[in-house]
């Protein structure tokens, strides 16, 4: 027999009863709000169930440097809000705080390449290597082979023809060719005229390597028709803890870089022993003054020159020892920064700076005069753009080429700078730009700031320079503001922003904000 069901308690009938008296309120509410226009329509809801789901988004695996872990105060026995826990959490914020500013704190030991070494082959590799040695739219050409046809100045055809004749590296896609892990700030080569031997740094302090003469080499896999090929063999370094702007090989030591950081320090890198020695750094460790510029004078290999973000101009006789001052002094050229200067190739004593504050200054290091933060060397002339100037560069005829944020690179001709006094100075007409040439320079955050660099030593005497173009090419342009070719090609799908070309040889290297390399030889 069936057991007879019991009755309900008199709890348990309450319950029932609220339980309906709220179904029946939400059904009024419900029958009010849709009078009123309020509650969701029939084809709102039908587009809602016919929509598909969404795939979820692959989580990306952000990998951390290990810092200090924080540890569980209840299973130590710790209160919570005692002294006891205030004084744990300061602690573990402190030990934060310390490793991070760890990992950007400058080091000023001297490194053996071992010590730095990031991925690829050591110093022993290097060594033989050197031994053995508007909007941008992309792909879309301003310059090409018709323009080349349409010249009628044979010599200056002659030319275009030569330039735009160069191709991209055959042996690997620029896709393959990661030579840095962060984006580009800094490349060039090195001046060895036996093979293309690139260098780049990136915005982390990494300095990339790469013989742009290697060959790929196939690798036959089993039971696979088609062969693979290895990577291109890539050296990275890491002399700087922050990002390396700019580098120079010694005029006087072919095999000595000396890089310039946002770390507040040079370093110098002896490519055949395998030792990255820092040259310069402020006096004070604490002292944060990122630099944006290197030189080392023709004239004099014991002199270094440096600028700073700040508006800083340096000279340094590295013949003194850092903690000394004596060899060290200090010029406050300008109160925003100077994005990049040079010295003039054979008159090293002429400077030319650009900044933030829109201007293109030329100095004279003969005449420097002043005292205090007053103390400078001679203006000889400045030269001001609607918007700020990226870089100023010298070219050995004495003219200097500026790339600015109006949209344009300038070209400015001092030839008569040899013979320049002392104390010479010229007029507001005389510092005017002789060819003005029309280019997109807007990088935006993510591009590195294009800059104009001309040929040290071209080969047939005509004065040219690289500059990397918005719509994933490299513009060569000659110093009258003619342009010689467009470098472009398949697998490029990155603005090359910074270019360079080889001292001698016509050879051009860009790269990218991916840490990719273009090479045309």
């Amino acid at each position: 027999m069936t057991k007879p069901k019991a009755a309900p308690s008199e709890y348990e009938r309450k319950r029932q009863e609220n339980i309906a008296k709220t179904q029946a309120l939400l059904r009024n509410l419900e029958m009010e709000a849709a009078q009123a226009g309020l509650g969701p329509t029939a084809k709102s809801a039908s587009t809602s169930r016919a929509s598909k789901p969404k795939k979820p988004t692959p989580r990306k695996i952000k990998q951390e440097e290990v810092v200090p872990r924080r540890t569980s105060s209840r299973l130590k026995g710790i209160e919570a809000d005692s002294e006891t826990a205030k004084r744990k959490a300061e602690e573990e914020h402190e030990a934060r705080r310390d490793a991070d500013k760890a990992k950007r704190q400058r080091i000023s030991d001297a490194f053996n390449f071992g010590d730095i070494l990031v991925t690829g082959k050591g110093g022993d590799a290097i060594t033989s290597l050197l031994n053995v040695v508007g909007p941008a739219n992309p792909y879309e050409r301003t310059f090409d082979e018709d323009d080349v046809k349409e010249t009628t100045d044979k010599e200056l055809r002659a030319l275009r023809e030569k330039m735009s004749g160069l191709e991209l590296w055959s042996e690997y896609e620029p896709n393959e060719l990661k030579i840095t892990p962060e984006r580009i700030y800094a490349l060039g080569m090195h001046p060895t005229t036996d093979k293309p031997l690139i260098f780049a740094g990136d915005k982390l302090g990494n300095l990339g390597i790469i013989d742009g003469s290697q060959k790929a080499t196939a690798v036959k896999v089993e039971d696979d028709e088609d062969a693979d090929y290895e990577a291109p063999s890539i050296t990275t370094l890491k002399p700087h803890t922050r990002t390396i702007h700019t580098f120079q090989f010694s005029p006087h030591e072919a095999n000595a870089l000396y890089s310039a950081s946002y770390d507040s320090t040079v370093r110098k890198l002896d490519l055949a022993k395998g030792v990255a020695v820092e040259i310069y750094a402020p006096k004070d460790t604490s002292e944060d003054a990122p630099l944006s510029g290197v030189e080392i004078s023709k004239d004099n290999p014991n002199m270094l020159y440096f600028s700073t973000l700040d508006g800083r101009f340096g000279m340094y006789d590295m013949r003194t020892p850092s903690e000394k001052a004596a060899g060290l002094e200090i010029f406050h050229l300008s109160d925003k920064k100077i994005g990049g200067f040079t010295l003039h190739p054979l008159h090293p004593h002429l400077v030319a700076t650009a900044s933030l504050d829109r201007t293109l200054k030329l100095w004279d290091l003969r005449k420097i005069s002043g005292k205090s933060d007053s103390r400078l060397p001679a203006l000889v002339g400045s030269h001001e753009s609607r918007l700020s100037v990226s870089h100023a560069a010298w070219n050995a005829a004495g003219q200097v080429a500026t790339a600015s944020y109006d949209d344009t690179v300038k070209i400015h001709d001092f030839s008569s700078s040899a013979v320049w006094k002392a104390g010479h100075t010229l007029s507001d007409a005389e510092m005017e730009p002789a060819a003005v040439i029309p280019h997109n320079n807007q990088t935006g955050r993510w591009v590195t700031i294009l800059r104009a660099q001309w040929q040290q030593f071209p080969s047939d005497g005509v004065q040219r320079f690289c500059i990397g173009n918005m719509n994933r090419f490299v513009d060569v342009y000659t110093a009258k503001g003619e342009q010689l070719a467009q470098l472009g090609g398949e697998g490029i799908t990155a603005v090359p922003a910074v270019a360079k070309f080889h001292p001698s040889m016509d050879w051009v290297a860009a790269g990218t904000a991916s840490g990719k390399l273009c090479l045309w030889m």
